[in-house]
């Protein structure tokens, strides 16, 4: 073979820049530096231990198998007893598809539903596997703006402006990464009834759902008339402190369940049997350390925005949800690229650039909170001595 020819798809699929990221930081600790993570979203907490247990004794008992290609069909009902009661509209469990994470998700409603020329609307600064998948799929990207103006909400007159002809998804995230953001539910209703208006199917990620702080998280699949266009995304990732788990899901309109079943047997064939074992006991078992996470997270929150504020050259609002700030720095002179690299290569602090999450975020920085308070303390006086000499460098 003279070479390999790669498929010309391949040039327009992106990437999610936190794991470059973390392992720029990788190697710099193994260099001897000290390096503060606060790149990644994952809860640093460990699996509960009763569901860690229900996974050791799944083994045993021989969950070591093939599954069903949806999910066992205990877990499906256990999510959708759990879905019914937290989202605000009743769940089937013949509707539930538990997959190995939750980007599978994401992908297959892109390839089952986007033809090419489709416009997909997705937030900016939003997770970049949305605009990735839609256009992978070979749709055209249609970017909404969500300001730090509007408390990381979208101006909804500006929503309806961008719906054309052609747009045939919008993906919604509430509460939000990278800005922890929350939509109200006013806006929730309004974006319900444009997606009625203009025929949109809406893919719903609500991944972060149980991590909120102040007023609450509605589910658009709850809107009467809403379920039936509506992509439910939602997992364990987040909420149980299960990332390596890969375990998510979706609740789905009927006439996407032979796609997605289709799509599944020929990806990823089942997701592993003894995790969804562990699985069932997340939803049905005890919820107190859950709990206890959120309540931590919102301590931290709290430290965090404090101790950004108190940092001339960076504003920071008091986000509502999950466990992200996204400060705005542009009075340092620098972007978020630039102040990213100088971070952690100056001060041994690892943060995403706000560009990392679309373009509306170039004056910003994303900082994961899923650190200890210590650690965070220490980063925040990290920060503080590289920015303030460039904000009295500006005079």
């Amino acid at each position: 073979m003279r070479g390999m020819r790669i498929a010309a798809r391949m040039d327009v699929i992106g990437t999610e820049t936190a794991f470059e990221a973390a392992a720029r930081a990788r190697a710099l600790e193994a260099t001897g530096r000290s390096v503060i993570h606060l790149e990644i979203g994952e809860p640093d907490f460990d699996t509960p231990a009763n569901i860690r247990e229900a996974a050791k004794r799944a083994l045993d008992d021989g969950f070591t198998h093939y599954g069903p290609y949806f999910g066992l069909p205990k877990l499906r009902e256990a999510i959708a007893a759990d879905a019914s009661a937290r989202k605000g509209f009743p769940v089937l469990a013949d509707h539930v598809v538990v997959t190995p994470g939750a980007k599978p998700i994401m992908y297959y409603a892109m390839i089952a539903l986007i033809e090419p020329g489709d416009e997909v609307i997705v937030p900016d600064p939003g997770y970049p596997i949305y605009g990735s998948m839609a256009g992978f799929a070979g749709g055209t990207v249609v970017p909404l703006p969500i300001r730090q103006e509007l408390e990381f909400r979208a101006d909804l007159d500006e929503l309806e402006s961008l719906v054309t002809k052609k747009t045939r998804m919008l993906v919604l995230n509430s509460p939000a990464n990278p800005t922890g953001g929350l939509f109200t539910r006013g806006d929730i209703v309004r974006i319900a009834e444009l997606a009625l208006r203009h025929d949109l199917v809406v893919l719903a990620d609500e991944i972060y759902g149980r991590i909120v702080y102040e007023g609450e998280h509605v589910s658009i699949a709850s809107i009467p008339g809403m379920a039936e266009r509506t992509i439910v995304l939602d997992g364990f990732s987040k909420t149980y402190a299960m990332t390596g788990w890969r375990l998510g899901y979706a609740i789905l309109p009927d006439t996407l369940l032979y796609p997605y079943s289709r799509l599944i047997i020929n990806s990823i064939s089942c997701t592993s049997t003894f995790s969804q074992i562990a699985a069932i006991e997340a939803l049905n078992g005890p919820q107190d350390e859950i709990d206890a996470m959120v309540k931590e997270f919102r301590a931290r929150r709290d430290l965090v925005v404090d101790g950004l504020n108190a940092i001339p050259g960076i504003t920071c609002i008091q986000p509502h949800a999950a466990f992200y700030v996204f400060p705005e720095i542009s009075a340092t002179g620098l972007d978020g690229a630039e102040l990213a690299d100088r971070l952690l290569n100056e001060a041994g602090v690892c943060v995403l650039a706000g560009s990392a999450f679309g373009e509306v975020g170039s004056n910003h920085i994303r900082i994961s909170y899923a650190n200890s308070r210590p650690n965070l303390s220490e980063a925040l006086g990290r920060i503080r001595n590289v920015v303030e000499p460039l904000v009295a460098a500006r005079g």
